[in-house]
């Protein structure tokens, strides 16, 4: 089995930074790509950032510029800073990873934290 354990989230004012971990841990061969979904209350879950596990990176058109995604191969963990933070960010960030168990592989999600940017 796989756990993806997040941390990081909390209560920000706008314009606020806060920086989200995961770490994937349990029976895994390779953790291919890594990121970071979210969904409001109300609304549908959305991508907000993933990364490869060579590295390639990718944003939603709404947080370009703002946040960026690193991953720790040795730690199986990725990060998400998010800066200037926007109330209409506030959200449960849930973290994703796709890995691979050999011989299966397996998409795997995290609980969530919750991210609130009020003043």
């Amino acid at each position: 089995q796989v756990q993806l354990v997040e941390s990081g989230g909390g209560l920000v004012q706008p314009g606020g930074s806060l920086r989200l971990s995961c770490a994937a841990s349990g029976t895994i061969f390779s953790v291919n790509t890594m990121g970071w979904y979210r969904q409001a209350l109300g609304k549908q879950r959305e991508l907000v950032a993933t990364i490869t596990s060579g590295g390639r990176t990718n944003f939603a058109d709404s947080v370009k510029g703002r946040f960026t995604i690193s991953r720790d191969g040795t730690k199986n963990t990725v990060y998400l800073q998010m800066n200037s933070l926007k109330p209409e960010d506030t959200a449960v960030y849930h973290c994703y990873a796709h890995i691979n168990q050999w011989p299966h592989e397996a998409d795997y999600w995290g609980q969530g934290t919750q991210v609130t940017v009020s003043s």
